[in-house]
């Protein structure tokens, strides 16, 4: 299994399958029953390569996220997003904002499913795929109960790329302050140095902003945990993170009036 590659080895959970519906870019774990459900969009990072297969929605972990996910009773929709490396006018650069309107769409589809809460959604997002969540945390609408990141970048890493200004949470939540919407963040303890150094940087700014934000530390995991690191420490996190969103979805409303 080491010889694989992360992103095609096994999820560390084993959750019961769920055949998810597919919508163009975006598949849809629905759980049984009638609903409305809460929900919830899984984005990936990147930048991947478009020729890249599978596609990260077919990745055994978002695979087992949404499986996961259906059995608590939420929606989760995964979007295979544009997140690619494009030629631009001043040389290669990250094309976040193509990506961000895939998710942006991916979420309007999830919130207008009549199965859906759709004042009850949130947006959880891995990898590179932090950096795509400053849109949110900047100007939260008044439908995102909660923004969960998991070993996230939080800053540009990519070395000779230019980046979009506008994708950079440690700004997005300086100017948000305690406007943020709740932020749970999963941070390895075996994180690539680049990449912690834009999670401590982030930490210090929600900090500084009064953001309200949860850090669930997973001391021995390593990027992308997930997949890499079959361990218990590893499902502890991940059924927690997935309790907590739960919990957050179902929580009082941002007018305080308890969920039905």
């Amino acid at each position: 299994m080491s010889d694989l590659p992360p992103h095609l080895r096994p999820f560390v959970l084993d959750p019961a399958p769920v055949t998810p519906e597919r919508d163009g870019n975006l598949d849809l774990y629905v759980p049984p029953g009638d609903g409305p459900f809460p929900g919830v969009v899984l984005v990936h990072g990147g930048p991947v390569p478009p020729e890249r297969r599978p596609t990260p929605r077919d990745w055994a972990s978002f695979r087992g996220y949404g499986a996961l996910l259906a059995a608590e009773g939420i929606v989760a929709g995964v979007v295979d997003h544009r997140y690619h490396v494009v030629d631009g006018p001043a040389g290669p650069e990250v094309d976040a904002p193509t990506a961000a309107a895939d998710v942006a769409a991916a979420i309007g589809k999830v919130r207008a499913d009549g199965r859906v809460d759709g004042e009850r959604i949130a947006v959880w997002a891995f990898s590179g795929g932090g950096l795509l969540s400053a849109d949110w945390i900047r100007e939260r609408p008044g439908w995102l109960r909660a923004v969960f990141l998991t070993y996230p970048m939080l800053g540009s890493v990519f070395e000779g790329l230019r980046l979009d200004p506008r994708f950079d949470p440690v700004a997005a939540v300086t100017a948000a302050g305690a406007g943020a919407p709740p932020i749970v963040l999963t941070r390895v303890g075996r994180e690539r140095e680049v990449i912690a150094d834009t999670v401590a940087a982030f930490v210090a700014a929600a900090g500084a902003a009064q953001a309200r934000l949860e850090i669930v530390d997973v001391p021995d995991g390593h990027h992308a945990f997930d997949m890499v690191d079959h361990t218990d420490q590893s499902r502890e996190a991940v059924t927690g993170a997935v309790a907590r969103l739960a919990a957050l979805l179902r929580g009082p409303t941002r007018q305080g009036v308890a969920a039905s």
